[in-house]
């Protein structure tokens, strides 16, 4: 089996988005993951002006794009079982489109209660519930729940919560993950910066709280990793990175599998350098966890994730010319879809032949990422189970 390291290192751009009337960053991607024969497979691109762009994977043309106004939209998600698109929104909503259709109302809307703004969400892997996080006001910094099932009994496009977590956060819920194969299990991340796993199929939030870990600065990307996902890993506004092993919780072994507080002062770039963290990239084929970041010119980095630490194995160049935001992996076909400031995105294959291309600027404005960082002085590491 090919190593991803060599993957990535064969990957060459093969297609450039069209350009649009109106540059943004790329903050988030996701790709629609149902295959049918015949249809185009979608990309959804959450952009910095609070909008979502619907676009042709092979192509990369602009097909459709869904707004949240007067709010602006946060994350986005395609469901697990049919081409939905679903994106968190700062006026107290979580809106669901169909990214197939081109309408300027989402087909159902999830209803927080009132003062909510959503800065995060995400939707299990059954497609069964969604969680948003919440900015903080006045002292409440929320989850917020919602079934996701169409009732055909009920044709109401408009769906109130099920109910919320208010103890366990105190400061703006950044991230939210649910487990990719168990529709139970969830992580938070905040910018109180605690890494919260929850399993919500115990009635109360406090038995709920499976562990929480400490990244001690503001939670910018979590993820789940390992063999069976039993592992999270976590990534700060300061470019620090966490990696905890929940196999341990009922062991004497450490929880703790890495500790890095600053990646650019602890991983050996040689010749190169790295400005920030991306996220990070498991490999569930070959068993292994991998960082992605970058340069401010645009270089794409893969590091290698060990108990040892973090180690660079290869680059990509020649893309992008500004700041990378956000990145999708394909496992099936090992492509990859890279989005940044310069308004490009980008998809990669290995062993194509390369496309020439004019490289874009960065586009100079306010982005909504730029956000929440407070860096935390306080280390302790609360586990409600033995370490």
């Amino acid at each position: 089996m090919e190593k991803i390291e060599e993957q990535f290192a064969n990957l060459h751009i093969v297609k450039c988005s069209s350009g649009t009337k109106e540059p943004t960053y790329l903050l988030g991607i996701d790709t629609s993951k149902t295959v049918q024969a015949g249809t185009e497979n979608l990309v959804a691109v959450l952009c910095s002006n609070g909008s979502i762009r619907i676009y042709d994977k092979e192509r990369l043309n602009v097909l459709r794009e869904f707004s949240g106004y007067p709010g602006l939209l946060n994350g986005v998600r395609f469901a697990h079982s049919c081409d939905s698109v679903y994106s968190a929104c700062t006026d107290g909503t979580v809106k669901c489109w169909d990214a197939r259709v081109a309408r300027e109302k989402p087909v159902q809307l999830f209803k927080g209660y009132p003062s909510n703004i959503f800065i995060s969400f995400d939707i299990n892997c059954n497609d069964h519930i969604i969680c948003a996080g919440t900015e903080k006001v006045d002292d409440d910094a929320l989850l917020v729940f919602w079934d996701a099932r169409m009732n055909s009994q009920d044709l109401s496009t408009t769906k109130d919560p099920l109910g919320v977590y208010s103890e366990t956060h105190s400061d703006d819920v950044t991230q939210v993950r649910f487990h990719p194969s168990n529709p139970n299990m969830v992580v938070s991340g905040s910018s109180d910066g605690l890494v919260n796993v929850f399993d919500i199929n115990v009635d109360n939030e406090e038995d709920a709280l499976v562990t929480t870990c400490n990244s001690i600065s503001s939670v910018s990307c979590i993820g789940w990793s390992g063999k069976g996902y039993k592992q999270i890993y976590c990534m700060t506004h300061d470019e620090g990175f966490y990696w905890w092993d929940l196999n341990h919780l009922d062991t004497d072994e450490p929880v703790t599998r890495l500790n890095i507080q600053d990646v650019r002062e602890a991983v050996n770039m040689k010749e190169d350098s790295l400005d920030y963290l991306i996220g990070g990239l498991y490999h569930e084929k070959t068993d292994t966890l991998h960082v992605i970041g970058g340069t401010n010119t645009g270089r794409i980095h893969l590091m290698n994730c060990s108990t040892s630490g973090l180690t660079h194995v290869t680059s990509l160049q020649g893309g992008h010319a500004a700041t990378v935001r956000s990145f999708c992996w394909n496992v099936q076909d090992d492509s990859l879809l890279t989005g940044g400031e310069d308004a490009q995105l980008l998809l990669w294959k290995p062993g194509a032949i390369e496309k020439t291309f004019t490289k874009k600027e960065s586009m100079k404005i306010a982005s909504s990422v730029h956000q929440r960082v407070r860096v935390h002085s306080n280390d302790s590491y609360k586990r409600r189970k033995k370490q």
